[in-house]
């Protein structure tokens, strides 16, 4: 696949890869307690992907300053993002209950860039990006039964959104281009130094391996680790951090179009009605150029 097209599919593939970690992960929280899950889905990417850093023997970041930036945004999103989601799911927190409200992310976002950056949001992002809150809204209420069991819940989950806003600002501002193979394996190796020693100090790290369990974590391992984080990464150093945010609308919709083929929940008129305002929300934050 050229680069070209890569970047033209990659939002999408990035957007069903993504939406279908929040289904996956709350069958692997059922095997597994969510550090020792994490610890797990981490060091079997480090096994997988060492193979292939050494055959490659790809560049490691030149300076201090790219070993930190690239360091923090892997402990924003594989410590802090995953854990208090994944901590939220063990405590009660719906898939439905995380995907809407990490969902959030564009406006956190589109606040935060014009103060930090000489990136803009138009008048029309903002239509655009309400249009996604409603929509994404709309969605998860209808289909995915939101619950949120206890105020610990939904403070983990709000520290996940803040997580994955903050990785996105950083990484748009000062994130630059390393081989996938290097940035992947360092930020998974920062992943699995912090969430083994919780895991092994707060956990009794009991597995229950079942064929469900076993599927999910591949599919972690694979699709969320290491496809769906390296797309992502590529995207926002491509284009502006707002507009590619605004993905992050559609992932409620696709998620329930997701459990409606695996897991056989309908979608009413109202749920469908909510993807439509998502999909042309999205469209209006990323089809439009930023004022500099």
């Amino acid at each position: 696949m050229s680069p070209t097209t890569l970047r033209t599919f990659a939002p999408i593939i990035f957007l069903l890869l993504w939406s279908g970690g929040f289904t996956v992960a709350k069958v692997g929280i059922a095997g597994a307690e969510p550090m020792t899950l994490l610890s797990l889905r981490y060091g079997c990417v480090v096994i997988l992907m060492l193979p292939f850093f050494f055959y490659i023997k790809p560049a490691l970041p030149s300076t201090s300053k790219a070993w930190r930036d690239l360091i923090l945004v892997g402990f924003l999103i594989q410590v802090v993002y995953f854990g208090a989601a994944y901590l939220a799911f063990a405590r009660g927190a719906s898939a439905g209950a995380v995907a809407i409200i990490t969902s959030l992310q564009p406006l956190l976002v589109a606040l935060i860039m014009p103060a930090v950056s000489k990136e803009r949001v138009a008048l029309r992002n903002w239509v655009g990006l309400l249009l996604g809150v409603i929509g994404a809204t709309m969605v998860i209420r209808d289909n995915l039964a939101i619950q949120v069991t206890s105020v610990t819940a939904l403070f983990l989950v709000a520290i996940s959104l803040f997580s994955i806003t903050l990785a996105t600002v950083w990484e748009r501002l000062f994130g630059v281009a390393h081989h996938p193979v290097t940035s992947n394996l360092v930020q998974f190796i920062v992943g699995f130094a912090f969430t083994l020693p919780i895991a092994m100090a707060t956990e009794t790290m009991q597995i229950n391996w079942s064929w469900p369990f076993a599927g999910a974590l591949f599919y972690l391992v694979v699709c969320n680790s290491l496809l769906a984080i390296s797309l992502l990464l590529m995207m926002i150093r491509n284009g502006e951090a707002t507009r590619v945010s605004a993905l992050f609308f559609l992932v409620p919709p696709v998620s329930a179009i997701i459990a409606l083929v695996t897991l056989g929940e309908p979608i009413t008129w109202l749920g469908w009605l909510g993807m439509a305002i998502a999909a042309t929300g999205m469209w209006l934050a990323r089809n439009t150029k930023q004022k500099v």
